[in-house]
């Protein structure tokens, strides 16, 4: 045991320090993405927005999951990070790009309709810090609770943890429908859009990153 975990540590450290300088700048191209979400968010936030009708969110009741749409959110991407930078180093950056690339894309997506939440959304009262400062009320289209855990189950749906992440784009995607706090089409949209952007990240890590 202690012989695989020595093993373990010392490939790690070398695929650290092999990508190194392209984790570095993942992580900044990250860092600007949730820069320019934010600022989206205030941007969407600040126009006027009415809601409007939605035949699935129409015949089905609002139940309050704030627990699950805060926690379940942070416990997703807490495995995420754990499991990349623990066992996919090496992939990182690729991952980063990817995530990074889908944010942008949803940012510019959530300014140019600005429709406000469904009029009878849950009415969240606790939730943690960190999502007080980033948790926007007209950012609807696309969903992110079903966009990032679905991301992450196209890049590992061929490992062992693929299962995990496709179970967390079911329930968190069923959590923002049954609190209303997304009309039905964010949802849905979210997989065709994130589906996309993951070949092009994918065609485009394997164009500039493979060699590096």
């Amino acid at each position: 045991m202690i012989i695989k975990l020595r093993q373990w540590y010392d490939n790690w450290k070398i695929e650290l320090s092999e990508h190194k300088y392209l984790i570095l700048v993942s992580l900044m191209f990250l860092v600007f993405a949730n820069i320019i979400n934010v600022y989206a968010g205030n941007y969407v936030d600040s126009k006027d927005a009415i809601p409007v009708k939605d035949i699935i969110l129409d015949n089905i009741p609002t139940i309050n999951l704030e627990l699950l749409f805060s926690y379940g959110m942070i416990f997703f991407l807490s495995v995420l990070l754990f499991y990349v930078l623990f066992f996919r180093v090496k992939q990182f950056h690729t991952v980063a790009f990817s995530f990074s690339t889908l944010i942008l894309v949803r940012s510019f997506f959530i300014t140019l309709t600005h429709l406000g939440k469904p009029s009878d959304a849950a009415i969240m009262t606790s939730l943690p810090g960190i999502y007080q400062a980033l948790n926007f009320h007209n950012d609807l289209f696309f969903s992110g609770h079903a966009a990032l855990p679905f991301m992450a189950f196209l890049i590992f749906r061929k490992e062992k943890i693929g299962p995990f992440f496709l179970f967390m784009t079911i329930l968190l995607s069923f959590t923002v429908l049954v609190m209303h706090l997304h009309y039905s089409i964010d949802v849905f949209a979210a997989f065709f859009i994130t589906y996309a952007l993951y070949i092009f990240s994918q065609w485009f890590s394997g164009k500039y990153f493979s060699k590096r």
